[in-house]
């Protein structure tokens, strides 16, 4: 695969498919919550072409900022990223670590420095505003969250309720868009929406079956 210069949705949504990293089934999410689909981060940042896809993406909207990384899944997203803009990036760790330095936030960052944060996947924005305020605490100045995928559960909407704006590279409704009938997009996105609302998170998968459920509702 030859990585484009400017990569579009398209060509972020073949490469994820490609990786396998779009999977379905039955899964437990992070937040409690079940889903039909699931989108393995570690099948897409392991994969040295996806990586330089989602990373010349990323490259594509940030100008002259330091990135932040957060622990583990957005490491490899951000040290690539960091390559390819040619800007230097920090690593955001879920909690302080307990032994030498007793950092948070591993690299070098000024006092009142402009930070742009990267994440794979956002579905609640619990991980995303948890970083957001570990920076913002040691100083930094955040208003950008940039993430590979948005589940579309509500992270955009908690990131904005703390003062950042979210941009993702594709949505939930991207992925599950089959490309040969535009018309089910439609429905996928109806049904994501209604979705958002339930507490159990279940998303159909089966374009067939997404038809029925809101035609049910």
């Amino acid at each position: 695969m030859t990585v484009p210069d400017s990569p579009t949705t398209n060509d972020i949504v073949t490469a994820l498919r490609d990786a396998d990293a779009v999977q379905y089934g039955e899964f437990e999410l992070s937040h409690g919550g079940t889903s039909e689909y699931y989108i393995d981060k570690y099948l897409f940042e392991t994969d040295p072409e996806c990586l330089q896809i989602i990373a010349s993406a990323f490259a594509d909207r940030i100008d002259e900022t330091t990135l932040a990384g957060v622990a583990l899944g957005a490491v490899p997203l951000v040290a690539v990223t960091s390559t390819v803009a040619g800007q230097p990036y920090v690593v955001v760790r879920k909690k302080a670590k307990e032994y030498g330095t007793g950092n948070r936030i591993e690299g070098r960052l000024a006092t009142n420095e402009e930070v742009v944060v990267l994440e794979d996947i956002a579905t609640t924005g619990t991980s995303a505003v948890e970083a957001v305020n570990a920076l913002r605490d040691a100083g930094a100045s955040v208003e950008r969250v940039c993430v590979v995928v948005d589940r579309q559960e509500g992270a955009h909407e908690r990131l904005k309720s703390n003062n950042v704006e979210m941009e993702a590279l594709v949505t939930a409704a991207d992925l599950l868009e089959d490309t040969e009938d535009k018309d089910k997009d439609n429905d996928i996105s109806e049904w994501l929406k209604h979705s958002q609302s339930q507490s159990h998170c279940r998303f159909c998968c089966d374009r067939a079956e997404v038809r029925k459920q809101i035609r049910s509702n």
